[in-house]
């Protein structure tokens, strides 16, 4: 348990202390922008695996189960991680400033549309919801901590990304936050927005669909453990 919580550590670090603060800016001054998203890449990718290698250790070892979830839980979860997957997948192919690189779409009105009428953070909150959701059904000590890592860096990095767009973009990105929201549907129900499902795109809910599906039947295979409540291959 402890190098989970030491990979935890780590993933969150490079994240919130290098990436999410003025660090960032003192690398690629010294490095160049390049060669800072490839080494931040890189470590990203050796965080998110030592992660994984630790979460299934911690499994297999002591790990205190706290809670067990209602059998409701289990028979929503697939429902629920299909959400996850429409805000993620449709988020990260639907052009959006908050992204690296495309600080320039703040300026055009019409960015704001499809998924963005819902949050300017699609993706992260669709972590958020897949991470929350699987530690309210596992309800142990090592999926605490592994998903628990997920949301907290995905929730904390709504802020950090609003904070450095705020800063660095201006008046363009007070118009684009104006009409936007971070909460899921805040914009829509304050009334400074409306919901348009057209505008999401039809290939990329496809392509969640696609996503999902590919997940929800492999997922016994990846992961050791069937998202179908009861069954039991072996």
């Amino acid at each position: 348990m402890l190098q989970l919580w030491a990979a935890a550590a780590f993933f969150l670090g490079i994240h919130l202390l290098v990436a999410g603060s003025s660090a960032r800016t003192k690398i690629v001054g010294v490095l160049g922008e390049r060669a800072w998203l490839a080494s931040f890449s890189v470590l990203s990718i050796a965080g998110i695996s030592w992660l994984a290698f630790s979460f299934n250790r911690a499994v297999l070892g002591p790990n205190h189960l706290y809670w067990a979830a209602p059998e409701w839980a289990y028979h929503l979860a697939p429902l629920i991680v299909l959400v996850a997957a429409l805000f993620a997948v449709i988020g990260v192919t639907t052009p959006n400033p908050t992204a690296v690189g495309a600080e320039a779409l703040a300026e055009k009105p019409e960015t704001v549309k499809g998924i963005l009428r819902i949050t300017r953070h699609p993706f992260l909150w669709g972590v958020t919801i897949w991470a929350l959701w699987h530690i309210f059904v596992n309800g142990d000590k090592a999926s605490i901590i592994f998903f628990g890592t997920f949301a907290l860096l995905a929730i904390l990095g709504t802020f950090s990304i609003d904070d450095k767009k705020r800063k660095r973009l201006g008046e363009s990105w007070t118009g684009f936050a104006a009409k936007t929201s971070n909460l899921p549907f805040a914009a829509i129900f304050a009334g400074r927005n409306q919901l348009k499902i057209g505008e999401l795109g039809w290939w990329r809910i496809l392509l969640a669909l696609i996503v999902f599906g590919g997940f929800f039947y492999g997922h016994l295979w990846l992961f050791g453990v069937s998202p179908v409540p009861g069954f039991h291959p072996y």
